[in-house]
């Protein structure tokens, strides 16, 4: 007989199910368990923050919202927590309120509280397996103001920033100097603002490594051009003129010292190594270039002609001169090529400007065809010097050309009035006064050519009348005087007065002048071709008559007793208007009115010391 006992199977899995039951019940009742528990737990701490928990290292547990933010906010005031930043490897430690940081504590108390009580199962489930350690640390809220962080980086990055230095090079006096490169550096603060934020906003809350860019200078050769630019300041820099005969050689020169003022350097190259090259300054250079063109630029001076009433061609009186002029620019470019060379001297760049019109124009093609207008002014009692002063200025206008179209000025074609220029001094009217003065007569000239314009037609577009009337310009041939010629009168005070009218014809005008001292006659005469043209004019004469007061007596020391001169003469005050009428092709063409206002001039008589009579006695 077997003795083998089977077990059945019905009996074995029943036992299992068993197992499997009473564990479920254990573990639903183990969790029944916690669920009450946490349930009391949760109940004990109802409106508190639970135990073990920390904000910045302060334990806020069992303490209420309110509670808590007091504890934080009292904490970091009695003992703020330091923050280091680095600027490159330079850390600097600094209260964080410095850039505007400052911790939260109603926010950090309202997330201490919220730790263990979220609405989100799985995270209230993680939090409730931690609520039972011992301690739990809660990164804190922190508030960020930018404004102050803008304000305090910019005080760290003036203290700190260091400036790029390239290599360079100095003059001091002329001795030349050099300067070795140095790496700079900048703080880049709105990068350095996101560190900052990032550092604040980490759990680990780590130093703040701000933003620095690294300057670095270019890599500059300057040891040849700072050898050259010391020898180029141990002789004088010379700027001359071009060979030129018709010009006589020119030269300029420029001491060491002040070259050295001038100097300054450009850098060249390409990116990896570059050069310092030397220059003169273009502003320094420039205006002394242009001071140069003072003394050398001139205006082409077109031929001098006199018309051949014979041949009706014209005969060359003066040859034409070609002009020059200083091309700047040229010639700073010549200049700064010379330094560069190592060039002591440098040559300027002149311009030859030719004139308008050459030695073999012909009449026709200039328009000149025919004398179109001729006039007369007498110098009856003219002293030597006075007629020297009308013959002089009188030849500045001998054979030149007005161009078509041109405002002609008499003060620009006459240059200047000087001893030096061959004027002598003769009576002039100045300040009020008759007096001696270099260039008296010259008037004589210029009240020709201000008729001979007016005669002729052409828009006078600058005049000016005498202060008082001058017999010299009513004078007819026979030295006798023409009231009709008051107020025909220019004056001109070189470069402040003048005389201007227009060539308003398409063709040139030539100017011809002629004295005949016997006959005391100066002459003006106008050649061109004659416009179908008649100018008509009339004249008040002299108007509401003034006498002059009188004659004033004056003491001369120079003068012998009983010895009496006469140094002005009296004139009667007078209004004049003269109209001219321009008629052209049969319709009126231009008209114009000249009024002149002359003031009573009274005699005056200078007497030496002693001289009985004088001054008279007036009635009272």
């Amino acid at each position: 007989m077997d003795s083998t006992q089977k077990i059945p199977k019905n009996i074995f899995s029943l036992s299992v199910k068993n197992v499997l039951i009473v564990i479920v019940i254990g573990a639903c009742s183990a969790l029944v368990i916690v669920m009450l528990a946490l349930s009391a737990f949760h109940v004990a701490y109802k409106g508190r923050i639970f135990p073990g928990l920390n904000v910045a290292g302060i334990n806020v547990g069992g303490l209420t919202p309110t509670d808590a933010a007091l504890k934080i906010d009292q904490v970091h005031r009695q003992s703020p927590s330091m923050l280091t930043v680095n600027y490159l490897s330079q850390p600097i430690q600094l209260d964080p309120a410095l850039l505007g940081i400052a911790v939260d504590p109603v926010a950090c108390a309202v997330d201490a509280f919220a730790f263990g009580r979220s609405s989100n199962p799985i995270r209230w489930v993680a939090e409730q397996l931690l609520i039972f350690l011992p301690s739990i640390d809660i990164a804190p809220t922190y508030i960020f103001d930018q404004a102050i962080a803008v304000d305090y980086l910019q005080r760290i990055k003036a203290f700190y920033d260091q400036p790029m230095v390239d290599a360079s090079i100095s003059v001091d006096g002329t001795l030349v100097q050099t300067t070795t490169p140095q790496t700079g550096s900048s703080l880049e603060i709105p990068e350095s603002l996101k560190a900052i934020q990032e550092s604040i906003q980490s759990p680990f809350h780590n130093d703040v490594q701000l933003h620095v860019e690294i300057l670095e200078p270019d890599r500059i050769e300057i040891e040849g051009a700072a050898a050259s630019t010391q020898k180029f300041l141990q002789r004088d820099f010379v700027i001359t003129t071009p060979n030129d005969h018709d010009r006589a050689a020119a030269q300029w020169t420029i001491a060491p010292e002040t070259l050295a003022q001038m100097l300054t350097f450009e850098k060249n190259g390409d990116q990896e190594t570059k050069v310092l090259t030397p220059k003169l300054r273009e502003d320094w250079t420039m205006n002394l270039l242009l001071s140069i063109a003072q003394e050398i630029d001139r205006n082409p001076q077109n031929s001098r002609f006199i018309f051949n009433d014979d041949t009706r061609e014209l005969d060359l009186l003066l040859s034409a001169k070609d002009g020059a002029a200083v091309d700047p620019h040229q010639s700073l470019l010549n200049i700064q090529q010379a330094l560069q060379a190592g060039n002591s001297t440098a040559e300027l760049k002149i311009d030859v400007l030719p004139p308008e019109v050459p030695d073999d124009a012909a009449a026709l093609d200039l328009g000149i065809t025919e004398l179109v207008q001729a006039e007369s002014s007498y110098f009856f009692g003219s002293d030597q010097a006075r007629i020297q002063n009308i013959e002089k200025a009188a030849n500045e206008f001998h054979g030149l050309l007005v161009p078509p179209g041109e405002t002609f000025s008499m003060a620009d074609a006459m240059g200047d009035i000087t001893l030096d220029n061959g004027y002598a001094e003769a009576l002039i009217i100045f300040n009020g006064k008759t007096i001696e003065g270099i260039g008296g007569g010259v008037c004589q000239v210029s009240t020709t050519l201000f008729r001979t314009a007016f005669f002729a037609g052409f828009p006078i577009t600058e005049r000016h009348p005498h202060a008082y009337r001058v017999s010299y310009y009513e004078k007819t041939a026979s030295n006798q005087r023409d009231a009709n010629l008051a107020g025909l009168d220019a004056t001109v005070f070189i470069p402040l007065v003048d005389l201007k009218f227009i060539n308003d014809t398409p063709h040139w005008l030539l100017m011809e002048t002629y004295i005949n001292k016997p006959a005391n006659r100066l002459t003006w005469k106008f050649y061109s071709t004659r416009k179908n043209q008649e100018v008509l004019w009339t004249t008040t004469g002299p108007t509401n008559i003034i006498e002059p007061q009188e004659p004033i007596y004056q003491l001369n020391s120079d003068l012998s007793s009983g010895e009496i001169d006469q140094v002005d003469w009296e004139a009667k005050g007078a209004e004049i208007t003269v109209i001219r009428t321009v008629i052209r092709d049969d319709s009126a063409h231009l008209e114009d009115r000249f009024y002149t206002k002359y003031e009573p001039w009274r005699a005056v008589y200078e007497y030496g010391p002693g001289t009985e009579g004088i001054p008279p006695k007036t009635d009272n």
